[in-house]
């Protein structure tokens, strides 16, 4: 794969539809600050509205006060980065599916004229199933958004406003697509740019690139790289400004993709040291495995992890970004379990519901790490396009309930059951913490009660067990909290990150008070902060590697750090990297070593 040439592509792309989006809304009737004129607002009428002295329908007026209402409460520049991305990332997940066969070409051209498959069906009366049923999963219901469809095929020249209705409608259809990503807002079908079926626009670009190879599409990396690029200007604007990163910054200034073989090398004597110690006679598999060091003892003579069933095994990254490190688990794993003689289809159920975690702070990067994941399990058996088994890939989006003190309290008693005021203030403590999920991620420290955190689960289990159609809202209201609560105080056999780089002095206020006070050691950056807190997740005799900064080797500000890993913890291996481990940073600046 050529990052460089995927770097060239995602930076043109998000230039493109970055200039388009901000042209479309213009047209919109918003000046560049997001003001608009009172005369340059649509009115409901009946049976539709008017807009700049046309007739539209009734749903244009609704997205447009919809659009009008988000650039009021988010800005114009985050409107138009929003719309931006949800484009990029569903069109490009569109034609990866595409090339994988996944789906059918519903943005290929079906003409010279550059008009869009699914365009031309619809042209010729074959109308998506998704038009004709009561509710399409959107924003409208199925009959009155077959009827604006309707309205806009008899015109020929609206080919754009065609396509933006057709696609939107398809991704709210696909399983896998609208799993992954979720709903598309409503007005973000209004921002389609103009020019986004033009000679040289980003569909264009993505049916005819020659950045990307059809290798490469067959590759669930490739929507990690595509991020990743996508935000390298972003990344940028973050380092060039003084000062501390605030929340919505961390995402952007700490993720970067982990070279292929270190994820390898990590993997393999993690996990698949693991599972050597546990089946010693193993031998095809660890041929396999071009990056396993053999240990210096005989597993007789070290303490190794022992476990009963293969579904037994935990492995985690609670900082996955995109998911690399967590595609590289699905696939060992995967070996493992078609080793001991299960089918495809049995193997990735139970590494999605048993084996594999993932969690990040960003939101974005985990609907690419389940997609990525999805992906994978696709190419594995067909049978999981219809997303009926999702990864275990979590952020922290809804996890603070809209409840008040009052009623978070008796909520929190409800979901424990009713009767332990114990239990019930202690959720109600770690729900408090989660309010700071945004800035602290995966280093919050919870009740790490083993006696809690199995009650805890054991209500999860019962509040969800039938699904959550039928669960009180302000008990849904904590199931996603929970999860994460679950998540983070769970331990695990094997942990395996590339953990976020971020110097004491570049935290903000919150978490850099957050860190000194409960991670004193690993205070000087964000990277020994994930060591320690690694180490408290892990099982007894479980295993954990990370790519880090080699300045805790070192430097005077680590010695605490050293002192305390090297006396109480055990080092198998580690490669000292030294710099330009990582393609995309050049220089001396960030020097690395991996260890586990």
């Amino acid at each position: 794969m050529d990052t460089n040439r995927i770097k060239r592509f995602a930076t043109e792309a998000r230039n493109i539809l970055k200039a388009g989006i901000a042209a479309k809304i213009t047209t919109l009737g918003f000046d560049k600050n997001g003001n608009v004129a009172e005369e340059n607002k649509p009115q409901l009428m009946q049976g539709g509205s008017l807009w700049n002295e046309q007739l539209q329908t009734e749903g244009f007026y609704y997205q447009w006060m919809s659009l009008y209402n988000r650039i009021q409460q988010k800005g114009i520049n985050e409107v138009y980065e929003e719309a931006a991305y949800t484009w990029f990332n569903r069109l490009c997940a569109i034609r990866i599916l595409q090339k994988n066969n996944l789906c059918s070409p519903v943005i290929a051209y079906a003409d010279a004229a550059r008009t869009p498959v699914i365009v031309d069906e619809a042209r010729q009366g074959r109308i998506p199933q998704m038009f004709l049923s009561p509710d399409n999963g959107g924003n409208e219901g199925g009959e009155e958004l077959r009827q604006r469809l309707v309205e806009l095929l008899d015109d020929d020249t609206k080919v754009t406003e065609q396509f933006a209705i057709l696609i939107t409608a398809w991704c709210h259809d696909n399983p896998i697509i609208n799993q992954c990503f979720g709903s598309i807002a409503d007005y973000t079908e209004l921002l389609l740019p103009n020019n986004i079926l033009a000679a040289g626009g980003f569909v264009d670009m993505l049916n005819h690139t020659e950045f990307i190879t059809d290798e490469d599409f067959q590759s669930p990396e490739l929507i990690g790289w595509l991020y990743q690029f996508y935000i390298s200007e972003r990344k940028d604007e973050v380092f060039a400004k003084k000062g501390k990163f605030e929340a919505d910054e961390i995402p952007a200034a700490t993720q970067i993709f982990t070279p292929n073989w270190i994820v390898k090398y990590m993997v393999q004597n993690t996990v698949g040291r693991i599972y050597l110690d546990n089946n010693p006679y193993e031998t095809q598999l660890q041929k396999k495995w071009r990056y396993l060091v053999e240990p210096s003892e005989k597993p007789s003579d070290r303490y190794s992890l022992k476990y009963n069933e293969l579904t037994d095994l935990k492995v985690a990254d609670l900082a996955c970004g995109s998911g690399h490190i967590l595609n590289e688990c699905f696939d060992l794993l995967y070996d493992l379990y078609i080793a001991e003689g299960y089918g495809r289809g049995e193997a990735v159920e139970n590494i999605f519901s048993h084996n594999l975690t993932g969690i990040d702070l960003d939101t974005r990067a985990k609907q690419l790490s389940q997609f990525a994941l999805l992906l994978k399990a696709c190419q594995k058996d067909a049978a999981f396009a219809d997303a009926h088994v999702l990864p275990n890939v979590l952020d922290m989006t809804g996890v603070v309930p809209a409840l008040d003190k009052k009623a978070m309290t008796e909520t929190c008693l409800q979901f424990v059951g009713g009767y332990d005021d114990v239990a019930g203030e202690m959720l109600e403590e770690d729900f408090e913490l989660l309010k700071e999920a945004d800035n602290l991620g995966s280093i919050m420290i919870f009740n790490i009660n083993e006696n809690y955190h199995n009650m805890l689960r054991s209500h999860y289990e019962d509040w969800t067990k039938n699904g959550t159609d039928d669960c009180p809202a302000n008990i849904k209201q904590l199931l996603p909290g929970v999860k994460v609560i679950l998540t983070l105080t769970e331990h695990y056999h094997a942990l395996v990150m590339n953990p976020p780089y971020m110097g004491g002095g570049k935290m903000n206020s919150v978490l850099s008070k957050y860190v000194k006070d409960n991670y004193e050691e690993g205070k000087a950056d964000l990277f020994s902060v994930f060591m320690f807190m690694g180490m408290e997740r892990l099982a007894d005799g479980g295993k954990m590697a990370q790519i880090n900064m080699q300045s805790w080797m070192f430097l005077s500000s680590f010695k605490s750090l050293r002192h305390i890993f090297l006396h109480n913890y055990a080092i198998d291996s580690m490669l000292h990297l030294g710099p330009r481990t990582f393609d995309e940073l050049s220089g001396e600046v960030v020097q690395n070593t991996a260890s586990f």
